[in-house]
């Protein structure tokens, strides 16, 4: 009776973490759609429902009825597993996140390299799409998307560690609680700007959107997808999106706690600061996507391994240097 009691409330925790997920991802288009349309001097979504609040769910029920079309080339079962695949990993990195202190589903002490792990396990569903697809576009977008993938990879894992050797824990929770006195954005700024553009190129969104080319690649490795199936890929991307906000807020912004320690902020409930900072992160991946053109592929990797992971490195090795030189590494 207790076990089947606890697997409930496991199953319960799931859903309250996942069902709001999902909406907010639908809603993260809209948003998108509207600031981009506010930027280019256009209204975005406005027919279906009041201020077009309605287009997501007409959306997400126009791809749901669609017919899903497998090449008669393709390896079927790979092609139907690919968008699974991405779209869960995207899921059950939310397992580790910190909504508020003891509020979190899976409080384990190494929850960084959990996420490391399953951001690096993302790049295998694009992989096996363009693999399965049996279409040269459709391949070389996966070949793009792992290869980019690989090389921010390194400049992310190297500036999570001088946070990791800032804070002197691998647990989530303890990451934001080091951080009451002050984020870590002001000592470690320069790499939160480099985390910033990493994660961009780290999801393959604009200007880093280079697996999706639609000018040389016709959308590159879902090029072949339709209906569910696309629906899928494009869940699991908009949902990496909210995960890497979430983990870029808690290695830098403090997780769900105020700016400042005093009456009007503190009494705010921490859920609430974590999703405003989410909100932040957010808009400047939305805001980057009006803005900035595409680079070029060369000029992606060379930004990525002769610019950020020589910086990174230097950086690990000066935050090591001050903390040894001032004594102040973690105990």
């Amino acid at each position: 009776m207790d076990e089947l009691l606890y697997i409930v409330t496991i199953v319960f925790y799931i859903l309250l973490i996942a069902v709001p997920l999902m909406i907010a991802m639908a809603y993260v288009t809209y948003a998108e759609r509207k600031v981009i349309g506010a930027m280019q001097l256009r209204q975005g979504p406005m027919t279906v429902g009041p201020f077009g609040l309605l287009q997501p769910i007409a959306d997400g029920v126009k791809l749901f009825l669609k017919e899903t079309i497998v090449p008669s080339g393709a390896n079927k079962f790979v092609f139907i597993l690919a968008p699974m695949v991405t779209f869960i990993l995207a899921l059950i990195g939310w397992a580790v996140i910190p909504f508020g202190a003891g509020m979190v589903l899976a409080d384990i002490n190494v929850g960084i390299l959990y996420l490391l792990a399953i951001s690096s396990l993302g790049v295998y569903g694009i992989i096996m799409a363009g693999w399965a697809s049996n279409s040269r576009y459709a391949f070389l977008g996966a070949l793009r998307s792992s290869a980019q993938m690989v090389s921010y990879e390194i400049s992310i894992g190297l500036i999570i560690i001088s946070v990791l050797i800032t804070a002197g824990s691998l647990n989530l929770s303890e990451i934001v609680l080091a951080q009451s006195g002050l984020w870590y954005v002001i000592p470690h700024f320069p790499m939160f700007m480099i985390f910033i553009v990493s994660i961009l190129a780290e999801t393959n969104r604009h200007p880093f959107d280079l697996p999706e080319d639609e000018a040389t690649l016709v959308t590159g490795y879902n090029v072949e997808y339709s209906s569910m199936a696309f629906a899928l890929f494009f869940l699991g991307e908009y949902m990496n999106m909210i995960l890497m906000s979430a983990i870029c807020s808690i290695l830098f912004l403090g997780g769900w706690l105020p700016p400042f320690d005093i009456f009007p902020l503190n009494i705010i409930p921490g859920p609430v600061w974590l999703i405003l900072k989410i909100c932040f992160v957010l808009f400047i991946f939305i805001a980057t996507r009006a803005t900035l053109p595409r680079y070029r592929y060369d000029q992606l990797m060379r930004l990525g391994w002769k610019v950020f992971l020589p910086l990174s490195l230097v950086w690990v090795v000066l935050t090591s240097g001050f903390l040894v030189y001032f004594d102040k590494l973690p105990n």
